[in-house]
């Protein structure tokens, strides 16, 4: 069997682009269900939607809730990851995220990249 596949999903839209801030998750969740490792990365706006209670305020037509894919993402093992910079210039602390999430730098977000099978951006 070859090298397992993974799939890294950045998010730079926030709760304001509800639909462009929802298919990453809807991607993600697909990608875990079929055995694909997944690391979503949050920059920009993307980082407010991993602030606790804001997934559940995001919903987008045709697609479950935000706060549902956010919660399969991480129960099938996906992986959260949330820049640092841009938690703070918004005034956002570690200990205001969802449960699971990492605050990383750049330097983790290369790391994961160049490890990926691809990297897509929402």
């Amino acid at each position: 069997m070859g090298d397992p596949q993974k799939l890294v999903f950045m998010v730079t839209r926030g709760p304001a682009e509800a639909e462009l801030a929802t298919i990453p998750f809807v991607m993600a969740a697909a990608a875990l269900a079929s055995d694909v490792a997944v690391v979503m990365g949050f920059q920009g706006d993307g980082v407010e939607l991993v602030k606790a209670g804001v997934a559940e305020t995001v919903t987008a037509p045709e697609f479950a809730p935000l706060a549902k894919l956010l919660g399969d993402v991480r129960d099938m093992g996906g992986s959260l990851l949330v820049c640092n910079p841009c938690l703070k210039s918004r005034g956002i602390g570690p200990a205001d995220l969802v449960e699971g999430a990492e605050v990383v730098a750049a330097g983790r977000f290369i790391a994961e990249i160049t490890s990926a099978t691809n990297s897509l951006t929402y």
